[in-house]
């Protein structure tokens, strides 16, 4: 959904760009797309996949701005990255 969230994109160039199978891939887009989180947009030959509504781009740009605070006394490893 994040590569989604910048513009649309077809199944072979995402999985590329993920570094993921393009069986992989077209699970999950297919996944996505049964949760209506993805739409495809049948181009000629070709299937373009985008966001089902513009607003879960904005969404996802909120979840990427939000900063989770860790309390040490229940994360005594936090400064080690283990949490």
């Amino acid at each position: 959904m994040l590569a989604l969230r910048e513009s649309p994109g077809y199944p072979a160039e995402l999985a590329e760009s993920l570094s993921v199978s393009r069986q992989s891939l077209s699970n999950h887009l297919a996944c996505l797309r049964g949760c209506g989180l993805v739409v495809a947009v049948p181009e000629g030959r070709r299937v373009r996949y985008e966001l089902a509504d513009v607003r879960l781009a904005h969404a996802l740009t909120d979840l990427l701005g939000v900063v989770l605070a860790v309390d040490p006394q229940a994360c005594p490893d936090a400064d080690e990255g283990c949490c």
